[in-house]
């Protein structure tokens, strides 16, 4: 089993991210960024295209390892973060650190609760085997419980691959959900959907303070605005700036670099 290392920094943060670098040939796509996550926060990274942003969640998701740094995690009921930045995906996901994907993962030819159902299957300690052949009342009950929290259980029977992509969107959600996450990870959870589902997004967002801590990509400034506790811009590789959005509004080096003068 491998080894994790206790942060010697009590409450750091849920999520804190120190001088981390990641290079792909002779390009700097991550440059000693610093980030602090706390509870009950959603924190949201903006910049343009090819800023790096991608790259930092891989490796605060364990799905890419960096060439420097470290990232330290605070996993339910323990009040000093471990040192998370070798650990792989799987494991960091066990902790509560849960990664929904830019591109669809759902399962198409399944149901709705069906492929929730497979995320409450992946905490519950049984095999798929187990699930596939007699799937038990408490695991649909569960399934249930996160459909109805994103306002999908009237549609708990439809196929996901038939589903409008909003609802996509939210069924991806439910299934993060389901994984009981102490931190989210979302890439660009608003990214082609019309403007009632934006609203109806920012709205589920924002309710999930008193569940979990959320850090999101995301390039729609009106929900980035409406959402984020903290703002961080990152450009080049780098953060330029990070704080409130009024903060980030207002930041001439953020305005020139992303924003626009205007």
């Amino acid at each position: 089993m491998m080894n994790v290392r206790v942060n010697d920094m009590a409450n750091a943060g849920l999520l804190r991210v120190k001088n981390l670098h990641k290079h792909f040939g002779g390009i700097h796509a991550v440059r000693d960024v610093n980030l602090s996550l706390d509870d009950n926060c959603i924190h949201a990274l903006i910049g343009p295209n090819g800023a790096g942003k991608t790259t930092l969640l891989e490796q605060l998701a364990g799905t890419l390892r960096p060439d420097r740094g470290e990232i330290f995690f605070a996993p339910q009921n323990v009040r000093t973060a471990i040192n998370i930045t070798r650990l792989p995906t799987h494991r960091r996901a066990k902790l509560g650190l849960v990664r929904s994907f830019q591109q669809s993962r759902i399962i198409a030819p399944m149901t709705l609760l069906e492929n929730v159902m497979l995320a409450v299957q992946s905490t519950s300690g049984h095999s798929f085997r187990f699930w596939a052949k007699a799937a038990t009342a408490q695991m649909r009950e569960r399934a249930m419980h996160h459909l109805s929290g994103v306002g999908l259980a009237a549609r708990a029977s439809q196929v996901a691959g038939n589903a409008a992509h909003g609802e996509q969107r939210r069924l991806e959600l439910a299934m993060a959900l389901a994984l009981q996450p102490r931190v989210l990870l979302l890439d660009e959870p608003f990214a082609g959907i019309g403007a009632v589902e934006s609203a109806a997004m920012i709205e589920l967002l924002d309710s999930l303070r008193a569940q979990c801590a959320v850090l999101l990509i995301e390039h729609d400034m009106q929900a980035v605005f409406a959402l984020a506790d903290v703002v961080s811009v990152l450009v080049g590789g780098r953060v330029i700036a990070s704080g409130d959005a009024a903060t980030i509004r207002a930041d001439k080096k953020v305005q020139r670099a992303y924003l626009g003068e205007g």
